[in-house]
């Protein structure tokens, strides 16, 4: 029987009775069509394609085909991602200030999609003008490639993101909606490890900088025609709620943007979400980032067997997800958080003690990890609507972009600095790089220690700091329907003014 994930997400996020408050909502908060969530949550695609496969790729394709320093390719990623996250919170708050026909988001989707597409690619490719010893002009050009890319895709996914709580103020409707989104985020995440599979096996007799740049290629494409059908399905949908909340919405004097971010930051619910997402994210990181290390050095597998094993995990969180969306619907975002990562622990403490030989415990471990991996991605993006309403309450206004900005921002930082990490505590610990055409190098025993503690004890610690932050999680679905009520006794008296 085939696996079929817009199916399982419908029948497992199983519809629930419209609440009495939802009716008096100024956005209408009824279900959306199953093409229509479909169609959103394949804009998910090609950036999850293009993410997993930076986490799982760029640190190893720096060091090993490019020939670029171990601390130098740390830095690299570094630079890229703070400029990213510094990049979120502004373009958050453009698209946020946005006025077109076309609403103020899909502009902004539409027109990053082809410069996202091309500057992904040249991400993966070693230049011809510059020599591969050449440490320092090898530098710049990643540095400089990184920076474009991080600007494009950010303007390409933090508006679509922020599209979630505009589609459905539905408190199920959104764990569906996410459901859909984190399906194809995943499925991103499994199929762009799967096209790596096809395309370096279908290359084998080709130089691996060639492999690369194939490969590159074809997720911008893959990228490319999954924003056009997302764009194609959801546009009508989106440009009604547009015109449903300028119409409904009453009018709120606009706050400066210095001021926003300090609403932003006094929003406690919000910044719980954010540790919670940060400190997952950075776990999820740290272990993606050594894998492929792990395999060759502490396996003593070929490289290119970790696509193997990050494909079993990442198979696995994505065929759970329906499953953990019905759970959590059933008995909260919170429990379901604490399950999953109850999963991944077990999983990073038992890959400290895998040895050569033992390849099938190493990938049941891969198996259990992805049960909590699924639940990162699912249960944080459920929670962060919420406090966008708990924020609209306080202050009279909804901020989705400048929310969502944050939110990613966050990510980005645990993404760069895991990575940033992971380098230099390899360079330091006298890790052997090598070019593409050269032998495996025998690590010292110093490497191989940094290497097991990267995929053990630091995604441990990160976990447990994410699990610190969910248990004081405030908004559970009670306070939510107590948050809408409110929201609705304002909106029928026509004032825009904050509850205090």
């Amino acid at each position: 029987m085939k696996f079929h994930p817009t199916a399982a997400i419908r029948l497992c996020l199983a519809k629930r009775p419209r609440c009495a408050i939802h009716q008096r909502m100024s956005v209408p908060a009824e279900k959306l069509r199953p093409f229509t969530r479909l169609a959103y949550g394949a804009g998910e695609l090609g950036p999850a394609m293009a993410g997993s496969t930076m986490i799982f790729f760029q640190l190893v394709f720096l060091t090993n085909v490019a020939g670029l320093r171990a601390d130098l390719a740390g830095t690299v990623l570094l630079i890229g991602k703070i400029w990213d996250a510094v990049n979120d919170p502004f373009i958050g708050w453009l698209s946020d200030h946005t006025r077109t026909r076309w609403g103020r988001r899909l502009p902004w989707i539409a027109a990053s999609a082809l410069p996202f597409a091309l500057v992904f690619w040249l991400q993966w490719i070693v230049p011809g003008f510059i020599s591969q010893g050449n440490q320092l002009a090898l530098f710049f050009y990643y540095a400089a490639v990184s920076l474009a890319f991080n600007t494009c895709y950010t303007g390409l996914i933090l508006p679509h993101n922020a599209l979630t709580p505009e589609l459905s103020a539905d408190y199920d409707e959104r764990s569906r909606i996410t459901g859909f989104r984190m399906a194809f985020s995943l499925g991103g995440s499994v199929g762009g490890l799967l096209l790596a599979l096809v395309v370096f096996r279908a290359m084998a007799g080709a130089a691996p900088t060639a492999q690369y740049a194939a490969f590159g290629a074809c997720v911008s494409a893959v990228a490319l025609v999954a924003v056009a059908f997302c764009l194609a399905g959801i546009w009508r949908t989106v440009r009604s709620r547009e015109r449903h909340r300028e119409a409904a919405q009453p009018a709120a004097p606009s706050i400066p943007l210095l001021e926003q971010f300090g609403i932003v930051f006094a929003n406690r619910p919000f910044l719980i979400v954010c540790a919670i997402y940060l400190f997952s994210w950075m776990a999820m990181q740290f272990t993606a980032t050594i894998l492929p290390f792990f395999v060759e050095s502490c396996m003593g597998m070929p490289g290119s067997q970790f696509q193997s094993l990050a494909l079993t995990v990442q198979a696995t969180a994505l065929a759970l997800i329906p499953a953990w969306g019905w759970l959590s619907v059933r008995v909260g975002k919170k429990p379901v958080y604490f399950y999953g990562m109850a999963f991944w622990l077990v999983a990073q403490a038992g890959l400290v003690f895998v040895r050569p030989g033992q390849t099938s415990l190493m990938y049941l471990l891969g198996f259990i990890a992805g049960f909590g991996i699924s639940v990162c991605y699912l249960i944080p993006n459920a929670m962060l609507p919420d406090t966008i309403e708990y924020d609209e309450l306080r202050t009279g206004q909804r901020r989705e972009g400048v929310f969502y900005g944050f939110f990613v921002f966050l990510q980005k930082i645990a993404l760069a600095f895991g990575t940033f990490i992971v380098g230099h505590s390899l360079a330091a610990a006298g890790y052997l790089s090598h070019g593409p055409h050269e032998p495996v190098p025998v690590q010292p025993e110093s490497a191989l220690t940094a290497i097991r503690i990267a995929i053990g004890p630091l995604p441990a610690v990160a976990l447990l700091l994410g699990m610190f932050f969910a248990w004081r999680f405030p908004i559970t679905k009670a306070k939510h329907a107590e948050i809408l009520r409110k929201l609705a006794a304002r909106h029928r008296e026509g004032r825009a003014d904050p509850l205090h």
